[in-house]
Formats: C-alpha cells, sequence, structure tokens
C-alpha cells in the first residue's frame, strides 16, 4: 500500500541515503522520488517549510543523479526545477537569503545543461522577488542575468533587465548606477542594430544626470553618445540638444516644455517621471557659470 504520509515519505528517503552494515551504497534514484513525492504532497497541503526542505533534498538527490549518469541531462534539468521551487517557497516564507542562494543555484544547475536563457530567467526571477526586500541583491542578480545573455549573444532578450535594473537604481537613488545601466542597454541595442532602444537608452541616461542635478556629466553622457552616428541623427538626440541647451540658458519654462515632448513621453515609465520633476536644483546657477566663462578675459602670458 502505497505511503501518502509526506513525513514518512521523508524518512524513508533518508534511510535509503544513508550508509549501514546493510546499505553499502545510497539509492539515490528511489529517495529522490520519494522526496519529490512528499515536496509535492507538503505544497499541495501549504506546509511551505517542509515542502522548501524537500524540494532542497530532492534538488540534491537529481545532482546526485547526474554524477552517476553523465550523459542524462535531464537529471540537472530536474535538479535546477526543483531548486526553482525551494526559491519560490522560499520567498513565500521571507527566507530572503534563501532566494538569493536558490536561484542563484538553480541559474548554475541550467548552465550544467547548457541552457543559458532559463539559467538568466532563474536569476531574473530571484530579483523580481528581492527587489522590495533586497534591492542591492536584487540588481545584482538583474546584472548577471544580462551578463549571461549577452555572453550568449542574445543582447535583445537583456533589455528589458537593464530597464529593470534602472528601476531598482533609481528606487535606491543611485542615479548614476541607473544612468551606466541604460547606457549598457545603448551598447546591448546597438549589437543587435536596435537603434531606436539604443536612442531611448541614452536619452533617458543624460535624464537621470540632469535629474540628479549633474550636469556636466549629462553634457560628457550626450557628447560621448553624439559620437554613435545614429543617436547623432536621432529625435532623441535633438531632444537632448534642446535640453541641455535650456539648462544653460536658465531657462526654466523651456526646460518643462521639452520634457512634455512626445519623444520623452515614448520613454521609459520610470525615467519619464523623473524627466516631468525637472528641472532640479538651481538653473541660474548653471547660466551664471556658463556666463563667467563666456566673459572669461584672455591671458595673453598664459600659453597653456
Amino acid at each position: 500500500m502505497p505511503i501518502s504520509d509526506p513525513d514518512k515519505l521523508i524518512s524513508k528517503a533518508d534511510k535509503l541515503t544513508k550508509l549501514s552494515l546493510t546499505r553499502w551504497s545510497a539509492d539515490w534514484r528511489n529517495a529522490t522520488l520519494l522526496y519529490e513525492e512528499a515536496a509535492n504532497l507538503f505544497r499541495v497541503a501549504k506546509k511551505n517549510e517542509k515542502a522548501k526542505e524537500a524540494f532542497e533534498k530532492a534538488s540534491k538527490g537529481q545532482e546526485m543523479l547526474s554524477s552517476y549518469f553523465l550523459n542524462e541531462k535531464i537529471r540537472p534539468w530536474d535538479a535546477a526545477k526543483h531548486m526553482e521551487s525551494a526559491a519560490a517557497l522560499a520567498k513565500e516564507l521571507g527566507y530572503w537569503n534563501e532566494v538569493t542562494d536558490f536561484y542563484r543555484r538553480a541559474s548554475e544547475l541550467y548552465m550544467e545543461c547548457g541552457r543559458p536563457q532559463p539559467a538568466s530567467d532563474a536569476l531574473a526571477k530571484g530579483a523580481r522577488a528581492l527587489e522590495d526586500a533586497m534591492p542591492e541583491a536584487a540588481v545584482q542578480l538583474y546584472n548577471d542575468a544580462s551578463a549571461i545573455l549577452e555572453e550568449d549573444g542574445k543582447e535583445q532578450m537583456a533589455f528589458d533587465l537593464y530597464r529593470a535594473a534602472t528601476s531598482v537604481y533609481i528606487k535606491l537613488e543611485k542615479y548614476s548606477d541607473a544612468a551606466s545601466s541604460l547606457l549598457q542597454l545603448g551598447l546591448a541595442a546597438d549589437k543587435c542594430n536596435a537603434t531606436n532602444s539604443q536612442c531611448k537608452a541614452y536619452l533617458g541616461a543624460i535624464i537621470i544626470y540632469l535629474y540628479a542635478h549633474d550636469f556636466k556629466q549629462a553634457e560628457k553622457c550626450y557628447n560621448d553618445c553624439s559620437q554613435v552616428d545614429a543617436f547623432l541623427r536621432s529625435d532623441q538626440n535633438r531632444c537632448a540638444s534642446k535640453l541641455l541647451s535650456a539648462y544653460t540658458e536658465g531657462d526654466i519654462e523651456e526646460i518643462k516644455r521639452v520634457v512634455q515632448s512626445r519623444t520623452v513621453s515614448n520613454l521609459d515609465h520610470v525615467v519619464i517621471k523623473l524627466a516631468r520633476k525637472l528641472p532640479t536644483g538651481d538653473v541660474s546657477a548653471l547660466k551664471t557659470d556658463a556666463g563667467k566663462e563666456e566673459e572669461e578675459p584672455l591671458d595673453e602670458n598664459d600659453l597653456t
């Protein structure tokens, strides 16, 4: 008669993995089947703590089997799936460090299967789960997920991950990192000729620098990005040029007019929210500084 008590299934499985005078080798095949059955029963019963632990053991079992049967690629795949299930339950329980560890382990197992796409997806799932509780860890997972896709030559699939990382950086008020994330998106877009996404990313980075009241960095970003021909000839470039000119002239009304333009309205939502709050800080100081530079008398004795 089959056992329907998940606790007894776990106990039986544990015995199968331990060596004794009568058992000289662990029976991982049967133990893993029992762990999997117990995990599903615990999950249905909403016993999340025990379900999580059972899925961890089931994942370990599949890993052990994969080391015995190296030609069976299905084994590491099942180990990864079980680890993802354990991670999802850890999220329900609020065990945030385990969420990070389990999704990372699932990603590693998918990579062992030669499957970078699900490996990246596992990290992205972990990042989404951690955005509120551990935003710093979340953004690192997003970045690692993007790196896997780029190494696999699938840059376009990383766009949303860079956008998600940008959003988290903005929540953390790490504006320089947010701008850098969009610039990375721009580079990824350049590799796959996604010109529109590239130009929008560059304009977004400039707006973020302006929101952080870092005009010099915004201007440098504009000049650097304008070396890219696609951006130089784009609507986003013209919008950025008008915005920077308005800042230089201290024209608050022009700044507000530009950020209401259709070009800005077509950017990512988190960037639009920042743009609509421009200008931040004392714009008139920029006009004063610009005026001083223009009026600076030429020192004939200064040969530098």
